[in-house]
C-alpha cells in the first residue's frame, strides 16, 4: 500500500452532474464528512468541472448556491437519437476494442463539429470558462480525463501536463456529437467519458477512495464504476444518484432547467449517505 491516502472521484453526467455532485459534497460537508481537502481528485466531464472548481479554493456553500441560480441565458442541449444511433453502431463494429471506439466517436465529433451541428468551440470555452474560478492548476493533484478525438487515445491531464486548465476541462465536456472537439496543442480532444464515466480506476494506489457517480454504469466498452473499483486495495464508497435524484436529474442531463432539483436532491441524499463515507473516508 502506498502512502498516498484519500482521493476523491468525480463522474460525468452533464448540466445536471455538476449540480448533483456540488450537492452531495455541500450535505456531506454539513453532515461532518469533508471530502474538499482530498489528496487527489480525479475529475472526469462534469467531474472536472467540479474538480477544478473545489481544487480552486472555491468554498462549498459558494459552489451550491451558484446550482440553485436561475439558468438565465444558458444554453440546454441533448444528445439526440441519431447520436445515441451512432454511438451504439460504433461499439458494434469496434466489437469490445476500446480505443477502436473511442476513435469512431471521436470521428462522429469531428464530423458533427464540421456539418456545423455543434457550438464553436469558441463558445464552448466561454462557457466552461464561466464555471472555473480560476484558470490556473492547482497546487493540489488535480487528475481531468479526455480522449484524442483522431487516435482514441485515453489521456489524463494535470499540472505537469503542459496543458492550460481550462482547454483540459473543456476537453474532458465535449461530449461527441454534440459540443465540438478542443484543440491543444496540435491535437483535438473529446470527453473523457468515452472511457468510462468515472475513471475510478485512476485513483488505484490510494488507501481512501470516494467516488461521486452520475453515471455508476458502463455501456460497451465503456467500463462501469464497479467494474473499475473491483480489486482496488482500498476501502471505497461509490454514490450513484437515488430514486429522487434520478428524478430530479431527468432524462435530459444538459438541460440547465433541472440543475436546481438535481443540485437539491443532492444535497438530502448527502444525509443518507454521510454515515457509509465517513466510515470509509475517516478510516
Amino acid at each position: 500500500m502506498s502512502d498516498q491516502r484519500t482521493a476523491l472521484v468525480l463522474g460525468g453526467g452533464g448540466i445536471t452532474g455538476i449540480a448533483w455532485e456540488i450537492g452531495v459534497l455541500a450535505g456531506l460537508a454539513e453532515a461532518g464528512v469533508d471530502l474538499s481537502g482530498a489528496e487527489l481528485v480525479v475529475g472526469t466531464s462534469a467531474g472536472s468541472v467540479v474538480g477544478a472548481q473545489l481544487t480552486g479554493g472555491a468554498p462549498l456553500e459558494e459552489m451550491y448556491a451558484r446550482q440553485l441560480e436561475p439558468p438565465a441565458q444558458e444554453k440546454g442541449a441533448r444528445m439526440t437519437r441519431g447520436n445515441l444511433a451512432r454511438y451504439a453502431w460504433a461499439m458494434l463494429v469496434s466489437r469490445g476494442r476500446d480505443a477502436e471506439f473511442r476513435r469512431r466517436v471521436g470521428a462522429l465529433a469531428l464530423a458533427a463539429e464540421r456539418a456545423g451541428l455543434t457550438p464553436s468551440e469558441e463558445e464552448r470555452l466561454e462557457v466552461i470558462g464561466s464555471r472555473l474560478v480560476t484558470r490556473t492548476w492547482p497546487e493540489r493533484a488535480l487528475t481531468v480525463t479526455a480522449v484524442d478525438a483522431a487516435t482514441g487515445e485515453f489521456h489524463a491531464f494535470d499540472r505537469n501536463s503542459g496543458v492550460p486548465l481550462l482547454q483540459a476541462v473543456a476537453a474532458s465536456c465535449a461530449v461527441p456529437g454534440v459540443y465540438p472537439p478542443v484543440t491543444i496543442g496540435d491535437r483535438r480532444y473529446v470527453d473523457g467519458g468515452m472511457r468510462s464515466a468515472a475513471n475510478a480506476d485512476l485513483a488505484d494506489g490510494y488507501e481512501r477512495v470516494v467516488v461521486l457517480a452520475p453515471i455508476p454504469r458502463g455501456v460497451g466498452p465503456m467500463a462501469s464504476v464497479d467494474a473499475q473499483v473491483t480489486g482496488m486495495v482500498a476501502r471505497v464508497a461509490v454514490v450513484a444518484p437515488d430514486e429522487a435524484g434520478r428524478t430530479a436529474i431527468g432524462r435530459n442531463v444538459l438541460d440547465p432547467a433541472a440543475r436546481e432539483p438535481a443540485a437539491r436532491a443532492g444535497r438530502v441524499q448527502a444525509a443518507a449517505v454521510a454515515e457509509r463515507v465517513a466510515d470509509v473516508w475517516n478510516g
